[in-house]
Formats: structure tokens, C-alpha cells, sequence
């Protein structure tokens, strides 16, 4: 069996790029890279549909201005990719910079994990700073491990209701999780150890 002609990948990778089969264009794009590696048509398709998963209205404009600049231009794909690559670096800067900022949008609607420990050792008593903290904002957990710990802390300091409330909410998204069983198995001494 021949290798499919070049336009006719061309065209079906177009078909499916503009209607929105992002997906399906990126397989045919990597179909022609495979059988015409240095296809800049090709090269530059695999970049849109990248970014057509990501953001579908943003891809076809970049699509557009692609076929614009293509009847003008004999450097276009390189243009192109240029600018995708600039694009690309500058929204991972932009992302850094919003997650960042949300970071601090987010503490100040409680603290994190880390700043708790601490409230904790400045006021000497882990059940006076957890009342306090409690009633006036609420402990950020940003991920699995901070939410272990934290309920392991809870369990340690004897605030079994609240431990395991909490490890119950966990343990619906976590249910296999081994973590989740220590967890279970250690509130179940230290029930042993308060009942004795």
C-alpha cells in the first residue's frame, strides 16, 4: 500500500482542525509529520491543535491569520512558529503569574496548612489555636498529603469526632488508598486509648 498523497492528508487534517476535531487533526497531523517529517503545514497544525484543546476560539483565529499570512508570505510557517512558541512561553508566564496571585487570593480567605503548625506553636495549646482558627477563618488543605496530615494531627491532639468526619469525607474520593487505612486503623487505637 502507497503512501496517502500529501494534500489529500493536508485537506482532511484542515477539515477536522476547522470544524473543531481537534483530536482527530492532531492524529492526522502526526500522520503527515510521520510520512513527510519536514511538512511545516503539518508542524504548525500539531501546534493549533494543541492549543484548539485548550481553547477552541483562540486556535481557529490562530488558524486564520495562519492561511493569511501563507498567500503572503514565503517564511510563514516559520513566523508561525515563532509566534506559537512565543505564545506559548508567555501564557506559562502568565500562568504562573495568576496561579500565584490565586494562591494569594486564597489565604485570604483562610490560611494554609503550614502557617496552622505554626499558629499552633505561637499559641502553646493546639486546642485554644484550633478554637480560635475554627471560629474566625478555616485551614486551606492544598493537597492529599496536607489533608493527611492534618487529620493525623487531629487524631494525635484527640479530636476524634472531627478526624473522623473528615477522614469520612476523604475517604469517598481516596476509598482504596492504604493511607486512608493507616489513618482509619490509628483513630482506631487512639479511640482504645481514650476509652481505657
Amino acid at each position: 500500500m502507497g503512501r496517502v498523497s500529501l494534500n489529500t492528508l493536508l485537506t482532511r487534517a484542515e477539515e477536522q482542525f476547522t470544524s473543531g476535531k481537534y483530536e482527530n487533526a492532531l492524529r492526522t497531523y502526526g500522520q503527515l509529520l510521520t510520512e513527510y517529517p519536514s511538512e511545516a503545514d503539518a508542524q504548525v497544525g500539531i501546534y493549533l491543535c494543541d492549543i484548539g484543546l485548550e481553547s477552541a476560539d483562540e486556535a481557529q483565529a490562530l488558524f486564520d491569520y495562519y492561511q493569511i499570512i501563507k498567500t503572503e508570505q514565503d517564511d510563514a510557517p516559520e513566523v508561525m512558529v515563532n509566534l506559537l512558541t512565543t505564545l506559548d512561553v508567555s501564557q506559562g508566564k502568565v500562568a504562573e503569574i495568576l496561579s500565584s496571585k490565586e494562591d494569594k487570593a486564597e489565604y485570604k480567605n483562610g490560611i494554609g496548612y503550614k502557617d496552622f503548625l505554626k499558629f499552633i506553636d505561637n499559641r502553646g495549646s493546639f486546642k485554644r489555636a484550633f478554637e480560635d482558627i475554627m471560629f474566625s477563618t478555616r485551614v486551606i488543605l492544598k493537597n492529599k498529603e496536607e489533608y493527611f496530615l492534618f487529620i493525623e494531627l487531629l487524631i494525635e491532639r484527640g479530636q476524634i469526632e472531627l478526624a473522623t468526619q473528615f477522614l469520612d469525607s476523604l475517604s469517598n474520593s481516596f476509598a482504596n488508598d492504604q493511607e486512608i487505612y493507616a489513618l482509619y486503623h490509628k483513630l482506631k487505637e487512639q479511640k482504645k486509648e481514650n476509652i481505657e
